[in-house]
């Protein structure tokens, strides 16, 4: 299967039809929606604000966590909506309470808006390898017990069951892609590599203090994350769960070295448990993604240094955009080794 086929799900014609991208003003949601915008797709971004919102494709207001699933169903009714895919959720500094709602009720939300439609949308459903929780030194395959032990794993894990149980019913049609750690231009700067990358590139060569960088994880590029989604909604496979990630157990460790090397900064890097901090949630992250690959014919296309190169030179630009006294500064000088979407 070529390049051009995966990303259209492996057939002819896959960009037609029309998507409605929940959460399109963010890091993985942007991504989604130009990616389907550049195959032919009609796009339909939905957003709690569109302030930010400069695009060749339509971006509408909606806050679908607090609306109502009727509200939810006029907008998809009104786009004519073929594929509705929810990268809205929330992670960082949230509260538990808060997760559950966009991570875990949202999905019941949609679930129950489409049910009634003449014509169902297809839901696509990220999920994350956060609802597996702590697994041995072993290939993670979607047979994989899940087990989270984060409040941010268990209401995503509720989310992907809410779709899972009423596709098995019956009452939806769709997927869960299941995602490991998320890299690349516009990583969220609360995230580990996010924050490594904007000291390197504002504060090097001051002293960076992090969480002993002890866990090896499963990182995979957010276009790679982009084209899985596109993939999915060319594919007729419903009710399933797909890993998608980089297959590789990467040491964050030598990720974040080699975030400095190419960075050409001399920044020192201090790992120090931070007062009453926790260990990483898992230590070791491996995706089996072979059950994606076979049903969606997709692999993952960026190498991690491509990802890694990507990152910095968006950095560079936002950092040229933004003043010194951004939201940024107030984040804690010592992560803990844990990235989400």
């Amino acid at each position: 299967m070529s390049v051009n086929d995966r990303r259209t799900g492996g057939r002819e014609g896959g960009g037609a039809g029309s998507v409605v991208v929940l959460g399109a003003t963010g890091f993985v949601g942007r991504h989604i929606c130009e990616v389907f915008d550049a195959v032919g797709w009609t796009v339909t971004g939905v957003a709690r604000s569109t302030r930010e919102a400069s695009t060749p494709y339509s971006v509408r207001a909606l806050d679908v966590v607090s609306a109502e699933p009727e509200h939810i169903a006029a907008l998809f009714g009104e786009c004519g909506a073929r594929v509705v895919v929810n990268a809205a959720g929330a992670v960082w500094q949230a509260t538990e309470d808060d997760m559950t709602r966009a991570n875990a009720d949202l999905v019941e939300r949609l679930v129950a808006a489409t049910a009634p439609l003449d014509a169902p949308p297809r839901l696509i459903q990220l999920g994350s390898v956060h609802e597996y929780g702590p697994v041995p030194r072993t290939g993670i395959t979607e047979d994989t017990p899940t087990a989270p032990v984060t409040p941010y794993g268990r209401s995503k894990l509720a989310g992907a069951r809410a779709l899972l149980d009423a596709a098995a019913a019956g009452r939806a049609r769709g997927l869960v892609l299941r995602v490991s750690n998320v890299s690349g231009p516009g990583t969220h700067r609360a995230s580990l590599l996010g924050m490594v990358a904007h000291h390197l590139v504002t504060s090097a060569p001051e002293p960076l203090r992090l969480a002993p960088l002890l866990a090896h994880r499963d990182f995979v590029d957010v276009r790679d994350v982009a084209d899985a989604a596109l993939a999915a909604a060319g594919s007729e496979a419903s009710g399933q769960v797909l890993n998608i990630g980089g297959g590789q157990a990467t040491s964050v460790r030598s990720l974040v070295a080699r975030l400095t090397e190419l960075a050409g900064a001399t920044a020192e890097i201090v790992e120090a448990p931070s007062a009453g901090g926790r260990p990483p949630e898992a230590e070791w992250q491996r995706m089996d993604i072979g059950r994606a690959h076979r049903l969606l014919g997709w692999s993952p296309r960026r190498s991690l240094d491509d990802s890694l190169r990507d990152l910095l030179a968006h950095a560079r630009l936002a950092a040229h955009r933004e003043p010194l006294s951004s939201a940024f500064q107030v984040l804690p000088t010592t992560m803990a080794v844990s990235d989400h979407r």
